[in-house]
């Protein structure tokens, strides 16, 4: 049963009563289609009558884009509505997860070591502010996996650490931010990353806890958030084997590793059942191969609506994956009532939202003037408060701090990142940094690198008779050449990755790239993203975790790093990982 005037819904009569006769007036075709929540690509008004009309879908989601064109277009989409859309956006960090020139306001992971959970509700706000005022009504936010496993690639600074009560806290004040901009969160992702070191884009991972530890970790982070009014839970592609065990004794090996999304054991009898969550639950998007792996699509798109999931969350092709849920309920696979029950979760979670109000007064997506509120002065000086307090100083072993040109006037700069142009945005930004203080930098170009053939070859390019030279030269002449090598490390987690490691350019050992020579002259790493670098870069004494690539960030790094601004930032997970060696 579905409690509509209980939590989340909270719903008068009025509302209920819009919720039964929506759904009451709706054919098989229509309830199928406000299960599904398309990926927006464009503004055309021909594909969007088709998907919203046509096919009749009950939520879009745009990637970010200019404000004005994502208002207009959210405007559009509302209008060629007979039901109201919910819009919905990654506004994990800010507004600029919807509107490109929204505030970045920093990873979750900076928020959480500025150790002030009041961040965190001023990130939610400035989010879905900025968001609402493009017509935003769904932030898929905040996420509230916790970071066990430092290898996991995708978790990382996405994540508000390692401390179950630390990712409560932010997430509970990203909540309330969210309510006062009447705007829902799905907290994601059920039943909670972080605990593989994979990532559930390129395959199903397995969050391998036992009933216990779940409980008192990700159990209790859910619980805790669900009895606080979470109106959606987004569910991954996640296996919880476990549980599934725990609720199914007798589950094969196959049902026990099935994703959450496609698992009745973990969405009816653990999501609905042992917490007692009775809003909407959506699955994440269906495109990843953590779900299309599990089993064939004409299959599993019905399976996930069976299992207990009321939306799916992008398709491969909608037109397709509506007629394989139509098709399912035709067949008995899903019953109409268990499509129902879907339905109404969507309506009512809608009615929540007071879109039906909106969508009679013209409220529903915000006029231009609305737009001002996007990138506006107060949200960017929240964002400058967390970048301050955010940097974390994880060790000064050789105590090279603060930093003075005239000591450290020559310096190597070695930027690492996916980009191995010497001429990219970061590069440059650090190269000036260091230069406005007086400091002379010398940039590793890292297109440049020695193979086996080189020291084969009768002769070399300028470039890599350079480097090659750099490589064999005495280390007195490497001592008399500069004063300070720094490390920018900005491996930035993201989907389908498989590791974010440090990947240093090395011939024979002879350690061109990598910190050889930490013994010889002073060394200093600041990263830019992945926390975890200590575990690849042992050796380097001084380390710095910033969180953030964003000129924000850095230019307060620099701050700290001349001694004109402390570090205050604590670090939410463990820089070490574990290793005593460390």
């Amino acid at each position: 049963m579905i409690d509509l005037k209980g939590n989340p819904f909270y719903l008068n009569d009025a509302q209920i009563a819009w919720v039964r006769s929506t759904l009451a007036g709706m054919t098989l075709e229509q309830k199928a289609g406000q299960v599904f929540c398309p990926m927006g690509f464009t503004d055309d008004e021909g594909a969007l009558r088709h998907i919203v009309q046509d096919i009749g879908v009950g939520g879009m989601m745009y990637r970010a884009g200019p404000a004005a064109y994502v208002q207009a277009t959210h405007r559009k989409i509302q209008s060629l509505a007979a039901v109201p859309l919910l819009l919905a956006a990654n506004t994990e960090a800010g507004g600029n997860g919807l509107a490109l020139e929204g505030t970045s306001f920093g990873a979750p992971l900076a928020v959480a070591a500025t150790d002030d959970p009041e961040n965190a509700y001023r990130m939610g706000y400035t989010a879905c502010a900025e968001g609402a005022a493009l017509g935003l009504n769904w932030s898929f936010a905040p996420i509230v996996d916790i970071d066990r496993e430092f290898h996991n690639p995708i978790t990382n600074t996405r994540t508000f650490g390692s401390d179950v009560q630390r990712v409560i806290d932010c997430a509970g004040r990203y909540m309330d931010a969210a309510d006062e901009n009447d705007v829902a969160v799905a907290i994601k992702h059920f039943p909670g990353d972080g605990v593989d070191e994979r990532d559930q884009h390129i395959l199903t991972s397995v969050n391998s806890l036992s009933c216990e530890s779940w409980m008192v970790s990700y159990g209790k982070v859910y619980r805790t958030l669900i009895e606080k009014g979470a109106k959606t839970v987004m569910v991954g592609h996640i296996a919880q084997p476990a549980w599934t065990r725990r609720i199914n004794p007798d589950a094969t090996r196959r049902q026990t590793l099935l994703p959450a999304s496609l698992n009745p054991a973990l969405l009816t009898g653990l999501l609905r059942g042992e917490l007692g969550f009775n809003g909407l639950i959506s699955t994440d998007a269906t495109p990843m191969v953590g779900f299309t792996a599990a089993m064939p699509r004409q299959k599993a798109i019905p399976a996930c609506i069976a299992a207990g999931a009321d939306m799916i969350l992008f398709n491969k092709d909608l037109d397709e994956d509506y007629a394989f849920l139509l098709d399912g309920v035709r067949q008995g696979f899903v019953s109409e009532r268990r499509l129902d029950e879907a339905v109404t979760r969507i309506l009512a979670t809608k009615a929540s939202l007071h879109l039906p109000e909106k969508a009679a007064n013209g409220t529903l997506v915000p006029g231009p003037d609305a737009l001002a509120s996007v990138g506006c002065a107060r949200f960017q000086a929240w964002a400058n408060v967390v970048a301050d307090k955010a940097i974390t100083l994880v060790r000064d072993e050789e105590k090279l701090l603060p930093l003075s040109p005239k000591k450290y006037r020559r310096v190597y700069l070695n930027v690492i990142q996916k980009s191995l142009d010497p001429a990219d945005e970061l590069v440059t930004r650090w190269k000036k940094l260091f230069e406005r203080e007086g400091f002379e930098v010398t940039v590793r170009d890292r297109r440049v690198s020695i193979t086996v053939e080189d020291f084969m070859a009768p002769s070399l390019s300028p470039e890599k008779g350079r480097l090659m030279h750099e490589m064999y030269r005495s280390v007195a002449e490497a001592k008399q050449s500069y004063d300070l090598y720094v490390y920018i490390a900005n491996m930035q987690n993201a989907s389908n990755n498989t590791t974010l490691r440090l990947n240093w350019n090395v011939a024979f050992g002879l350690g061109d790239d990598a910190p050889w020579l930490v013994s010889e002259v002073p060394v200093l790493m600041i990263s830019t993203a992945n926390p975890y670098h200590l575990f690849d870069a042992p050796m380097i004494g001084t380390y710095i975790n910033a969180y953030d690539s964003s000129l924000r960030f850095c230019a307060a790094t620099m701050e700290k790093l001349m001694g004109r601004s402390a570090f205050t930032g604590k670090s939410p997970v463990d820089p070490f990982c574990g290793k005593e060696y460390i």
